[in-house]
């Protein structure tokens, strides 16, 4: 059995993975006869924003490991623990919590980074041919990860497109339900909620993506 290591940042799209996502990646790989492992990074999201009026609560402070144990339902491991050997592929949900846990896009603009232990991460799966995942806005990292061009998708959003390819990616405008896949380095990305209006639409492009990466592994 195949088994896929998936990366959380918190439990919510706000201030971490966007739940949906998250679920719907896990059901995927179990559709797929393969097994799932969660890990996070154990430490403090950016900011705590509450679901319901979307305002930070600033005197509030979460931890990422621990509130992406809520969707893994505790069954979570520090990206410490991260062995690649033991892994056949990779994915990473998005949410716009990504966007500011993971790496800094959401304040740095043009300007973010990657943390350094998902790269670093990210990097030992394609160095080893095994396929790595990006879903809805974690396909933005992608050109900061990789020192080489990489054909990937967000969906249709001329401004970031246009950013991505500035950082030296080739993107492709993509449907909801579709998906983009660099053969040469297996990275499969896919829009998700950058253009998604319902979780079915969310699940036919991530069922697809998660099919891609397990074929590639």
């Amino acid at each position: 059995m195949k088994k896929i290591a998936v990366i959380l940042a918190g439990c919510g799209r706000l201030d971490g993975s966007e739940v949906h996502e998250s679920v719907l990646t896990l059901l995927s790989v179990v559709q797929a006869g393969a097994s799932y492992q969660c890990f996070s990074i154990d430490s403090n999201q950016y900011q705590v924003i509450n679901h319901v009026n979307r305002l930070v609560v600033s005197h509030e402070t979460r931890n990422m490991l621990v509130e992406s144990a809520r969707i893994a339902r505790g069954d979570i491991k520090s990206i410490n623990e991260l062995d690649v050997n033991k892994y056949d592929g990779l994915i990473i949900p998005g949410g716009n919590g990504v966007a500011y846990n993971l790496f800094d896009f959401a304040i740095m603009g043009k300007d973010f980074s990657v943390n350094p232990q998902l790269k670093s991460v990210c990097n030992l799966f394609t160095n080893n041919s095994k396929p790595v995942g990006f879903i809805c806005i974690s396909p933005v990292m992608v050109p900061k990860i990789y020192e080489y061009s990489i054909n990937l998708t967000i969906g249709n959003d001329s401004d970031i497109a246009h950013l991505l390819e500035t950082l030296g990616a080739t993107h492709h405008i993509c449907k909801v339900e579709d998906i983009c896949v660099d053969m040469q380095y297996k990275i499969v990305t896919t829009p998700a909620y950058m253009l998604a209006h319902n979780i079915l639409e969310v699940y036919t492009g991530i069922n697809r993506l998660v099919n891609k990466v397990i074929e590639l592994s």
